[in-house]
Formats: structure tokens, sequence, C-alpha cells
């Protein structure tokens, strides 16, 4: 355990990556609004009805040109620092934690490579971090760097999702017994019933790490998600169902976002989290957390 404890990560990065997902925010907000206006422009608001509504009346054509001419970098998945207790055990220092995600992705080339897609170079950390311990440890921190392959899809000069190849590696950083790791190749797809309701499905397969080879029996294969997001962009609410790999138990993430202020890309930001493999280290553990904090959102899209 002592040996554990050494090999976290130092409270310094914590801080650093904190400072780097709230600066980052700022640098973001103008491509963000921009898109967003775009987007708001090829709606029809006269008559806002979900049987009815038309959204991004645009070709293919000029979809992918609106798209390549987005800055190459930006977010990928959401971007979030939050803190908060078990909802299946005691409430103490030791129980409560934080928890941050940083996600971003470079785009390499414009719509231009075979089937029109694009390639983007992406890194995701989601770290976990027991803030409240004597010394502030780290308790696991999982690197997520992949590249991907992605698409939109239109159908009747609407666009109706989009779908992506990922090739990914995801590890914890430690080594010996206490490493945990695994290679793996992911295939998601999008699909926007309208601009508020959106249902995400991924699957992935892989080579699983010597430590952690019954990870598939915890993780499943695969995810579903259900997003809302208002109307305004005020408000979002996300459920991502994750069965395990027999389906005797499903991970269960619910996540609410509300933006207090309209005219900023800052939302207040609760997450429950319910199963197994939450974090890499204790993937094989059950955990219940309630969390609360801020979530900096990439433009009209949540992304699992």
């Amino acid at each position: 355990m002592i040996e554990f404890i050494n090999c976290r990560k130092s409270t310094k990065n914590g801080f650093i990556l904190l400072f780097f997902l709230f600066s980052f925010s700022l640098t973001t907000n103008a491509q963000i609004r921009e898109l967003q206006s775009m987007w708001e422009e090829q709606i029809d608001t006269s008559s806002y009805d979900f049987r009815r509504i038309n959204y991004l009346k645009i070709s293919e054509e000029e979809f992918l040109e609106l798209y390549d001419a987005q800055p190459s970098f930006g977010m990928f998945r959401d971007n979030y620092f939050i803190t908060g207790v078990p909802t299946n055990k005691e409430i103490n220092k030791q129980t409560a934690d934080a928890k941050y995600q940083i996600s971003i992705s470079q785009r390499l080339t414009k719509s231009r490579l075979p089937f029109r897609t694009s390639l983007l170079l992406t890194y995701t950390q989601k770290s976990f971090w027991d803030i409240y311990e004597n010394s502030s440890p780290f308790a696991d921190n999982n690197y997520n760097p992949g590249i991907t392959l992605i698409r939109p899809v239109l159908s009747n000069k609407e666009l109706r999702g989009g779908v992506a190849l990922s090739f990914e590696h995801e590890s914890n950083g430690l080594d010996s017994i206490y490493s945990r790791s695994w290679n793996f190749i992911t295939l998601s797809g999008v699909y926007f019933y309208n601009p508020s309701i959106s249902l995400q499905g991924k699957i992935w397969a892989g080579v699983l790490g010597d430590e952690n080879k019954d990870l598939f029996r915890y993780r499943g294969y695969g995810l579903l998600a259900l997003n809302y997001r208002s109307y305004n962009d005020n408000f979002w609410a996300s459920l991502v169902l994750n069965p395990t790999k027999k389906f005797n138990a499903v991970n269960t993430i619910v996540e609410l976002n509300y933006k207090p202020v309209p005219s900023a890309n800052q939302y207040l930001f609760l997450q429950w989290y319910n199963g197994y493999g939450e974090n890499l280290y204790d993937y094989n553990q059950y955990t219940s957390m309630l969390r609360f904090g801020l979530c900096i959102k990439p433009a009209m899209r949540n992304f699992y």
C-alpha cells in the first residue's frame, strides 16, 4: 500500500491541470459561439414542434466546408471538475473525493480522406483525487490517447448524426501489480432525432493488460447514451447505460448540466455514477458516487 501511495501523482500536477481546464474554456468560447450561431440560424424558430422541426438545412458539401473551416484544436468530450460523496457507504474523508476530466482533440486532416472522413488526434484524462485526505493524494489517473476517423451523416439536407472509428489506448500509468491498461478499437455512432434529443451507441474490442484480464466482465463491450439538450442550450441531461459482459449488471451514469450565465460556456454539473469500472485501478469494485461541480461542454453535443 505504501508503494502504491508513493506512485501517485503529486498534488501540484492536479492544480496545473485544473488551471488548464478553466483557462481552456476562455479560448474556446468564441469558436463555440460562432458554431452555435450558425446552427441556430439554420433552425426554423417560427414553429418549434418536435414533429415538424427543421434543423441544419444544408447540403453535405456545405456542411463539410463549414466543418473544415472550424479551428483545428478544440474540446473532444466534456471537460469538468466535480467533487462528491458515496451513496453506498459511510461519508468521511476517505470516501469523499474529487474527479476531473480533460478532453481535447486536434484535427489532423480536413474531410478529404476516403468517404469524406477527417482524422482527429484525441486525448482524454480522467483523474480521481482524494482531496480531503492528508496530503491530498491521487487515487488513480486514467490516460486515454487515441486517433479517430469521423464522418457526419446527412440525409435530405439535414444533419442526422455521425460515425467514428477510433484506435485508443487507456492506462493508469503505473507498473507492476498496480498497472491497468488496454489497447482497443471503438465504433460509435450518434443519431440526432431533433435538435434537442440525440442517441449514441458505442461498441469496443481490444487487448487487455496482464493485471486486468477480466476488464470486460465489468465494463462489457459497449454503451448506449440518451442526451437531451434544451433549445436555448441552458440545460443538458444524459443517461448512459453500459451493460457488463454477462448483462447481469448495468453500469449507469446520470448527468445534469445547467448554464447559469447564457453567454458563457460553464455549466453547473451533477453526475451520478453507479456500477463498476469508473476508474481503471478499482475497475472490479462497485461504486456509487454523487458529485457536483463545473463543466465545459463541446459545441452542440455530448460524446462518450
